[in-house]
């Protein structure tokens, strides 16, 4: 008998701010704005999607942003955390750092400043509501001009102390080198954030190593083709830089044919530090517990090794230490109670 996985406590180091929303308010947002959605949003969700080519990463975008256009007031950003939160806790995540551009919300919150102080003020309600601690990274998009992460980082160290932990880059690392965006992470460095760029999911171990090197890492979002170089999995081991891994959105985005192709595994066998992600379930159709499902049912991972995933998840997180030691104790108390 296996302990259940819904009372294991962790973190969660993935997840997107709009792909955090629950596919039944994008339905009910939409229809109370008379705003139209195309089937792979309603009737055929999850989507079938496929990014490793530009059109499929172009339709993949094209869905996000229709995703993120019901999102037109205040209230729907409270919303949406508050649900976001509820849904952590139901899955036993405990910390939750979740990833905001106030860049796509800008022009109509206000301007970037007054976006990220709704996201963290929204953010701060949510954890209260809940009892899930969610600070908040600030990503600049890929896809956009350098110095626009510059402005993003610069905003971002502002607000270091009043709820935000970390800096990212996301969007499709084929279009812009991770050396572009070295100034705005050294800004964000200097101002006491984590740097967790995205790497090494439609590109190859180089582009995780490049965000190591040019970036500073702390952790690398998704990292997964690290495991295609054993020499970079092991300085991975040795530095302790943690991969967010989230085996559901590989499969979605074709980075992976099945689960079973996700190289979870063999990360984990080479001391890569993993904190298990869900990244966008609005588009991908699961949570963050089913990718400790996964590790169970399809990467035959004991619940010692279960127990381990949750301590790595957590051990690479921002929490402070005295909450860091309540969740390691939580696990520890997971683990040497008795399976169902």
């Amino acid at each position: 008998m296996h302990r259940p996985l819904h009372t294991l406590p962790k973190a969660h180091l993935h997840l997107h701010f709009t792909g955090s929303m629950r596919h039944s308010t994008l339905i009910e947002l939409a229809r109370e704005q008379g705003l139209h959605l195309p089937d792979a949003l309603e009737q055929d969700w999850p989507p079938r999607l496929r990014a490793t080519d530009e059109r499929g990463w172009f339709r993949f975008q094209r869905l996000y942003d229709i995703a993120r256009s019901v999102l037109s007031r205040p209230e729907h950003v409270y919303r949406l955390l508050r649900e976001t939160a509820e849904d952590e806790a139901a899955a036993g995540s405990r910390w939750l750092e979740i990833q905001v551009d106030p860049s796509g919300f800008a022009a109509r919150f206000g301007g970037l400043t007054a976006t990220l102080e709704l996201m963290l003020d929204a953010a701060r309600q949510a954890a209260e509501h809940a009892g899930v601690h969610m600070p908040v990274i600030v990503a600049a998009n890929r896809t956009r001009h350098p110095l626009d992460a510059n402005t993003l980082a610069r905003l971002a160290t502002q607000y270091a102390d009043q709820g935000v932990v970390g800096f990212g880059l996301s969007n499709d690392e084929r279009r812009g080198a991770a050396r572009d965006f070295e100034r705005a992470f050294r800004i964000a460095k200097r101002g006491g954030l984590l740097a967790v760029p995205h790497g090494g999911e439609l590109l190859g171990p180089r582009s995780v190593s490049q965000c190591i090197d040019d970036l500073g890492a702390d952790r690398v979002g998704h990292g997964v083709r690290a495991a295609e170089d054993p020499w970079l999995m092991q300085r991975l081991a040795d530095r302790q830089i943690c991969c967010e891994v989230c085996p559901t959105s590989n499969v979605g985005l074709g980075v992976a044919e099945r689960a079973a192709d996700v190289p979870l595994r063999r990360l984990f066998d080479a001391g890569v530090p993993i904190a298990l992600g869900a990244d966008d379930p609005l588009l991908f159709g699961t949570r963050l517990l089913r990718q400790y499902e996964l590790a169970r049912e399809v990467y035959e991972f004991s619940d010692a090794e279960i127990a381990e995933l949750a301590r790595q998840s957590i051990r690479s997180s921002t929490a402070p230490e005295p909450v860091r030691k309540e969740l390691l104790k939580g696990v520890d108390d997971w683990l040497t109670g008795s399976a169902e």
